[in-house]
């Protein structure tokens, strides 16, 4: 079923009903109930179109048939013809009217040759008429060019009866008809037109309700795909900080209590950190609201709390900030860059934490150089290849910080290095930047 059109004009969104479409909403109540009645006589005749096609041939062939008792006589030409003949000529412009939906061309040549009987012998029967019918529905159910055959087949009775019983002016008996003849055609090229137009804003409307189901979905995958990540990002870093306190602390707990109190304390601040994330994320998830007040996400600012975490949790680093002298004005990162060099190094730190061993060290470089942000994490740990072996599906790990980095146009390496240890290397166009 098609949902009724609004007010404003909106198309109407096609469902999967099986009824007709409602057009008629917003029309003045007169107006409605009649489109309304005509969508229902269109769905019945859909559905049983034998019966229209009975009814109508039956009324007019008992028509016929009453104007055969004798009335034919009042404009025929020569009343004198048979009546056998007669009620055969008006059987045959009636009961072909059965046929004229699936047969318009064939039921329009046998009624074209009852009509040259017709005027020929005088009779000009008044069924005679019912050829505009068919002509209606050559015009609508076949290609244009089969009008030019119903002409074909329309013109020879109207010239035989103008030649043999001439009445007034010639053009007085053929002209008018073929004019009739016409009106019939066009109204049933009207007809075929805003069929055909109903048809095209209905197909529009099933393509524009599948296309937004389509957007809906890409959307709620992508959001999807956004949330794996932040999750990723968030539990992974602070459990493996809390795994490596606590690891620590246990070493720690034999020799040295106070150093394994501080180790418990740094553990309960992290998970704290943790679940303020955690519900952060989840808030916003729940609030749909425009004006949710949300948490800033991290940013650059963020990286020596999260690099004094790290250190806590046992893994040596040193950070090193670099500028070139051919850019003498750091360009601003947008919070959303910012925030993906802030996870980058996260989850570059994480992943040395958990695989590179208990003697890896770390640094991070920050260089501003030709028109871009360079970020690079090195380990000097065993790890080698594991931190892509471990990554366990596609948008987690290192392929979730290449996503991260394809948002803004940047590019992201990592690998082992030739030395022992791993790199990850990040870089970030500057806005503004040519480069």
């Amino acid at each position: 079923m098609i949902t009724e059109t609004t007010s404003d004009g909106t198309i109407p969104a096609a469902k999967d009903r099986g009824q007709e479409p409602d057009w008629s909403a917003g029309a003045p109540p007169l107006s409605r109930y009649v489109q309304r009645q005509a969508q229902r006589l269109r769905a019945f005749d859909a559905r049983r179109p034998w019966v229209w096609d009975v009814l109508l041939t039956v009324f007019w062939a008992i028509a016929a048939l009453v104007d055969a008792r004798g009335g034919w006589r009042n404009i025929a030409r020569d009343p004198s013809v048979p009546v056998w003949l007669v009620l055969a000529m008006s059987l045959s412009f009636s009961v072909p009217l059965l046929w004229r939906r699936r047969h318009p061309m064939g039921v329009l040549a046998v009624m074209a040759c009852a009509s040259l009987v017709s005027n020929g012998t005088g009779a000009f029967l008044q069924a005679g008429l019912l050829q505009l019918l068919v002509v209606f529905h050559v015009s609508l159910r076949l290609p244009l060019r089969f009008l030019a055959w119903s002409l074909a087949l329309i013109v020879p009775p109207l010239v035989t009866g103008a030649i043999l019983f001439p009445k007034g002016s010639w053009d007085q008996q053929v002209v008018p008809t073929l004019w009739a003849y016409a009106m019939a055609a066009l109204l049933g090229i009207a007809v075929r037109s805003r069929k055909d137009y109903t048809a095209a804003l209905v197909d529009r409307a099933r393509r524009l309700e599948v296309e937004r189901d389509q957007q809906a979905r890409l959307a709620a995958a992508a959001e999807r795909t956004r949330i794996a990540r932040e999750m990723h990002d968030i539990i992974g870093h602070n459990l493996s900080v809390i795994t490596g306190l606590a690891d620590g602390g246990r070493y720690a707990a034999a020799k040295s209590p106070e150093r394994a109190a501080q180790a418990l304390d740094a553990i309960g601040t992290t998970s704290r950190q943790a679940l303020t994330e955690l519900r952060r994320l989840l808030g916003v998830l729940r609030d749909d609201s425009a004006q949710a007040v949300r948490d800033p996400q991290p940013t650059l600012g963020d990286l020596d709390a999260l690099i004094t975490g790290v250190r806590a949790a046992g893994l040596p680093v040193r950070v090193e900030t670099r500028e070139t002298r051919a850019e003498p004005e750091v360009r601003p990162l947008p919070a959303g860059a910012q925030l993906t060099v802030y996870r980058v190094v996260q989850e570059a730190l994480t992943n040395t934490l958990k695989h590179a061993g208990p003697e890896a060290e770390s640094s991070v470089l920050l260089a501003h150089e030709q028109g871009a942000l360079t970020v690079e994490v090195t380990d000097t740990g065993t790890g080698g290849t594991a931190p892509e072996a471990t990554a366990p599906s596609p948008g987690r790990g290192i392929a979730g910080m290449r996503e991260r980095a394809a948002l803004y146009d940047g590019t992201l390496e990592a690998g082992p290095l030739p030395t022992g240890g791993w790199r990850v290397r990040l870089r970030l166009p500057l806005e503004g930047s040519s480069s």
